[in-house]
């Protein structure tokens, strides 16, 4: 018999804090705008079930933390009793088949309009410097953003709780720890980039303000659920939504450092090739200083796929490799890289459509008999 070809790095088991991995390949959190009127939905058993293996670790779509943090049609919420109830059923789902499931908390911030806003009020944001209008991932529709209203010092203190009884209701729900949604040009990152950020108290200007409305929610969750459910999302590389940094190498490593106080889960990074979301480019930059800096688990994310997946693990630069949309296209994603069999294409023009079947969970598995 021929000898058994060696596990891939991908594929070999790893002990996540309390919770043991039987693979490295982590379902990406990607918003996917099925949850009508900000509820998760039925049909969403079904696509989080379908990306669950046992031992696999699943980040649910970004999740809105209060009635201010949405900016986008039909992304859930988890402030609401309603909201906390329905995802009852989806987590129970992903438990019932091994996984481990992690809730994405977010807040967008100025990336809103007043539509999106109780009483249509202003987004809020670090700063009132509005955004340009964008044109929508379909590339087609323009987004219109309405000029955000800067948030005085007093009222950040309630943000960060929103934040925290987010995770207390996450905590509720079933999941097995949150994630801090801290890239991508949202709230947090809003505080975080200086080509964003123009304020002069205690949240601005020096690194170590501009960091410290995301410490104050880092250490507002782990108070309340542990550290050992607290994970958080980073790009400080990316500009997306107009939020570059003037130095995102010693803004990533300052977090990185910052964070071991807190004694957390995972960092999860943002390749520096991810300038966008969905476009690699080629980049002198890497993460790992910061995956050296921070002593948890790492997970990177950003452009991988199979081959690229397995060099990070086996030289070191991650733990964990999270997958997007290879993992929205190949709900058994794991099973095709064990065998190297090809993959679907995803397509872009069903990712954000309302629909609960197409484009979400007809995306076929490889032959059960293969």
């Amino acid at each position: 018999m021929a000898n058994q070809a060696p596990t891939l790095p991908l594929l070999t088991p790893y002990k996540l804090g309390k919770f043991d991995l039987s693979h490295r390949v982590v379902l990406a959190p990607l918003t996917r705008q099925r949850s009508y009127r900000n509820v998760p939905q039925p049909h969403a058993i079904l696509y989080y079930s379908q990306r669950t293996s046992k031992g696999g670790l699943l980040i649910s779509e970004a999740t809105g933390v209060s009635d201010t943090a949405q900016g986008y049609p039909d992304t859930p919420g988890i402030w609401t009793k309603e909201q906390v109830e329905a995802w009852k059923p989806i987590v129970n789902a992903v438990h019932a088949k091994g996984g481990i499931f992690i809730c994405q908390i977010w807040h967008v911030g100025r990336v809103s309009n007043s539509g999106y806003q109780p009483n249509g009020q202003a987004p809020v944001s670090s700063t009132d410097k509005p955004l340009t209008p964008q044109i929508r991932s379909n590339g087609i529709d323009v987004a219109q953003f309405t000029p955000p209203r800067r948030l005085r010092t007093d009222e950040i203190p309630q943000i960060v709780n929103d934040f925290r009884l987010a995770a207390r209701n996450a905590m509720e729900a079933g999941f097995d720890g949150v994630e801090i949604h801290g890239a991508h040009g949202y709230l947090i990152d809003q505080f975080l980039k200086d080509e964003v950020n123009d304020r002069t108290d205690q949240y601005g200007g020096s690194l170590e303000n501009r960091c410290r409305f995301a410490l104050d929610i880092v250490e507002a969750i782990v108070n309340e659920i542990g550290a050992d459910k607290v994970g958080i999302r980073l790009s400080p590389f990316a500009n997306y939504m107009e939020s570059g940094d003037s130095n995102p190498k010693e803004l990533g490593l300052y977090l990185a450092n910052a964070l071991n106080k807190y004694e957390i889960l995972y960092c999860h990074m943002v390749e520096p090739r991810m300038k966008t979301v969905g476009e690699k480019f080629e980049c002198p930059h890497s993460l790992v200083p910061m995956r050296k800096a921070f002593n948890g688990t790492f997970i990177a994310a950003g452009g991988f796929d199979r081959e690229d997946g397995n060099n990070t693990v086996a030289e070191g630069r991650a733990d964990l490799i999270a997958f997007g949309r290879w993992f929205l296209a190949n709900p058994d994603l794991p099973k095709r890289f064990e065998l190297n069999a090809p993959l679907n294409k995803y397509n872009r023009d069903t990712f954000y459509i309302s629909d609960p079947v197409l484009g979400y969970t007809d995306y076929p598995f490889l032959d059960s008999n293969a």
